[in-house]
């Protein structure tokens, strides 16, 4: 018997085993390995359910049990969030990977939470529609997974976020109840929004078995300008210039590196013709500032900063920042000061929306003290900052900030949907 874990707990995990091997076969049901573990919390089992009624199935038992779930689609952001205060099972999504219905006509489609996002482009594509999102990792990112993460990149700047794109969902509760809410249909305000509670909510209020989204048409013809600004404070005024005029574009990002002038990049989606006049009267927008062409790759950036702190992953950390558009030179030098003081390098991208990701590299016992400094600063601009990796030398720090006021209702709903915090325990803001 391990240490600290009671003999009851154990008879527990033992019944749950063997029932849970009867509902999703012996064959999908494993002990899990130092690979399965949760922000370095390592759980004991994994189970892969083939349906979504054998989900919610399995995910009764480990509730009735006193289990901690931690659902799992591909495991792309497993990092993200507080550890769990305990795991005891990783419920996965994985076999759950069907596209159920690809209305086309309708422009919707409906898949299951296990469907990658790479398979769910390449059917949409048959009928040049898509997704309109760029989700990190999409070979292995899943519908279930961005959904409980809310990740949809730099083109939620013309389309919306997630919640903007899902229009329903089937949840498995901890009690077992397959709840659904929302429609096939664009327009469906009936019901209680469902769709938009769990996207976001890290999986701590149910596991999303399938999804509903609101499609757009694949663009004829794509194009990506970039240019330099002298410093950050005129890359700034520059990003505020597009988005203040009348350009149709689909993205807008500048990056930073650290000791180099500030880039931004646009995206344009359109006809040839109409990527010509764009490109045109940006380049009047930006006069003096010259433009490039320079291609797809920069959108590559946000995921290149996350593949290299999983790469350096014991010496970097990576934060994800929100501000208002007019905010960004202001954190920016807060983030530059902080950085040089504390001997920390890093790179950043950060969207016209004010929403960024940030990359730190140095020493482990250095990366503290800045990411608890910059917080404050951003914080005091009525932003936030929330820690998406960081090295094991920071395992007090939490990963999410300030609640803010919010946090008693969240507590309220989360006690609504899962009132023995069975799910994900202690992931979330505040706690939850």
């Amino acid at each position: 018997m391990d240490a600290g874990v009671s003999s009851d707990a154990v008879h527990g995990i033992a019944a749950f085993e063997e029932a849970a091997r009867a509902i999703a076969g012996a064959e999908n049901l494993r002990a899990a390995v130092a690979a399965d573990s949760i922000v370095r919390v390592p759980p004991r089992l994994v189970v892969e359910p083939a349906t979504e009624t054998d989900l919610a199935r399995v995910l009764k038992l480990a509730n009735g049990a006193g289990l901690a779930v931690i659902p799992r689609g591909g495991g792309t952001k497993l990092a993200w969030g507080n550890p769990p205060r305990r795991a005891d099972v990783v419920l996965s999504t994985a076999r759950l990977n069907a596209i159920v219905e690809h209305a086309h006509s309708d422009l919707t489609v409906t898949a299951e939470a296990g469907c990658t996002i790479a398979q769910l482009a390449e059917t949409l594509a048959q009928h040049n529609q898509r997704l309109a999102l760029d989700a990190l990792w999409p070979s292995r990112a899943t519908v279930g997974g961005i959904l409980s993460t809310n990740d949809s990149g730099a083109l939620r700047l013309r389309f919306g976020s997630l919640r903007d794109l899902v229009i329903g969902v089937t949840l498995a509760l901890p009690d077992g109840t397959l709840a659904k809410s929302g429609g096939k249909v664009v327009k469906n305000v009936a019901g209680y929004d469902l769709p938009k509670l769990v996207t976001g909510a890290i999986g701590t209020l149910g596991v999303i078995t399938q999804a509903t989204f609101r499609l757009h048409p694949m663009p004829k013809e794509a194009r990506t300008i970039s240019c330099l600004a002298r410093d950050t404070r005129e890359g700034q005024r520059l990003l505020l210039a597009i988005q203040n005029s009348k350009l149709a574009h689909s993205a807008l990002q500048i990056r930073f590196v650290e000791s180099m002038r500030p880039q931004l990049d646009v995206l344009f989606e359109a006809t040839e013709a109409g990527c010509a006049a764009q490109t045109e009267q940006l380049r009047k927008v930006l006069s003096p500032a010259a433009t490039i062409d320079s291609g797809a790759a920069v959108w590559k950036a946000r995921q290149e900063l996350y593949s290299e702190a999983t790469t350096n992953n014991a010496n970097s950390a990576l934060a994800k920042i929100s501000v208002l558009p007019t905010q960004i030179a202001d954190a920016y030098q807060s983030l530059s000061s902080i950085a040089a003081a504390n001997r920390i390098r890093f790179n950043a991208v950060i969207q016209a929306t004010g929403l960024g990701t940030i990359y730190f590299a140095g020493q482990p016992s250095d990366m503290a003290p800045t990411l608890t400094q910059l917080r404050a600063r951003v914080e005091a601009l009525d932003g936030s900052l929330g820690i998406a990796h960081g090295p094991d030398a920071t395992p007090g720090l939490d990963a999410w900030g300030n609640a803010g006021d919010a946090l008693p209702l969240m507590r309220e709903v989360k006690r609504q949907f899962d009132p023995k915090s069975t799910l994900n325990p202690g992931r979330f803001v505040g706690g939850l």
